[in-house]
């Protein structure tokens, strides 16, 4: 499936390991691609040198959209460019 590539900082994750969707590169790239967040919404979440797929999910206590990922699924975003070369 073709999930929209957008920015997020691997660093700014809530307690539950979801990453936060708030960072001025992800607004950007949210923006850019005219994405409105909803629960649910699949995602492909980038950095420098990593990215990984995530569903988008609203977090009722910090009042901000988050994603939820599976940190173990990180791959570098090198590999996922030669692959798509194939």
């Amino acid at each position: 499936m073709n999930r929209p590539r957008i920015f997020a900082d691997f660093h700014n994750a809530d307690a539950q390991g979801r990453l936060r969707l708030n960072c001025i590169g992800t607004i950007e790239d949210l923006s850019r691609h005219r994405i409105e967040l909803q629960n649910g919404r699949l995602l492909t979440l980038y950095s420098e040198e990593l990215e990984v797929d995530g569903a988008v999910q609203y977090s009722e206590v910090e009042k901000i959209w988050v994603a939820t990922i599976d940190w173990h699924q990180i791959r570098p975003v090198e590999e996922c460019v030669a692959q798509a070369k194939l």
